[in-house]
């Protein structure tokens, strides 16, 4: 059974815990981000991507993974700027509703965008493979990237994942925290970019109508919405900013996901 989001349902995300301990621990994910509590860290290095273009024929596999719409990264796409290299493992997106789209798991200054990407990566220079990274307390690195809904788009080379990335890699949150679905290990040590990237309304209303949370001998289909964690406690952890502090713009860059709508529709 899929995980289920919000605090009503008995098997809500206030119930996680009781069969996932992880899920109640100090470190979890996602937060909310306070500008005026931000610490400046110049030592934070810009997010360097490497064969971040799969375009050129490569074949990418999109399983619907129960709470979201997963695809599987090939291991020749990295990431460098953290104090390991880590290896990217798979994407995946976090939503609202077409009438709601209100679905980013982190937030800024209580602030939720429509929508929030994340590449999952592993560190490839300790662990084999993702599996044996999972739970380990310096095992992942994720990238997060707010979406926002635009009326604008325009075409971009299929999956080109570099083009789904904010203009800007040098600005971002940087915090220990988790994986934001059961089993919630604390293993996550997250990037959040400042700056979000936009797709168009139809693109967002594919996103969010054509997946299923039900299995397939269900009476009734179950529509794959909502599926964003609420922000947790930061506690006693300390949030870094690559970016000197003041009152963020976040400036739009005109660009969509033509590809991942496409496959979706194909789905």
């Amino acid at each position: 059974m899929p995980p289920r989001w919000g605090n009503y349902s008995r098997d809500g995300e206030s119930h996680w815990n009781q069969h996932f301990p992880y899920c109640a621990g100090p470190l979890q994910s996602p937060i909310a981000f306070k500008t005026a509590k931000l610490i400046f860290d110049a030592s934070l290095r810009p997010i360097v991507l490497e064969n971040y273009d799969l375009t050129g024929g490569r074949n990418l596999n999109l399983t619907n993974s129960g709470h979201s719409f997963q695809v599987v990264l090939p291991s020749t796409m990295t990431i460098s700027g953290l104090p390991q290299r880590y290896t990217a493992a798979q994407l995946h997106i976090h939503w609202g509703s077409k009438t709601s789209p209100l679905g980013s798991e982190h937030t800024v200054d209580s602030k939720r965008y429509a929508a929030e990407l994340h590449i999952v990566h592993y560190n490839s220079e300790k662990y084999p493979n993702v599996s044996m990274a999972f739970d380990k307390s310096d095992g992942l690195a994720v990238l997060g990237v707010f979406i926002e809904v635009t009326t604008n788009s325009h075409n971009i080379p299929a999956f080109d994942i570099r083009t789904l990335m904010p203009q800007r890699l040098d600005e971002y949150f940087r915090y220990d925290g988790s994986l934001t679905t059961p089993p919630c290990y604390q293993s996550v040590q997250w990037t959040v970019f400042k700056n979000p990237i936009t797709v168009s309304q139809a693109q967002y209303d594919t996103l969010t109508t054509t997946l299923f949370a039900s299995s397939a001998n269900q009476a009734i289909a179950v529509p794959l919405i909502n599926n964003f964690r609420k922000p947790l406690p930061i506690e006693n952890r300390v949030v870094l900013s690559s970016f000197k502090l003041g009152k963020i713009a976040f400036h739009e860059r005109r660009m969509a996901v033509n590809a991942i709508s496409y496959q979706l529709q194909c789905y």
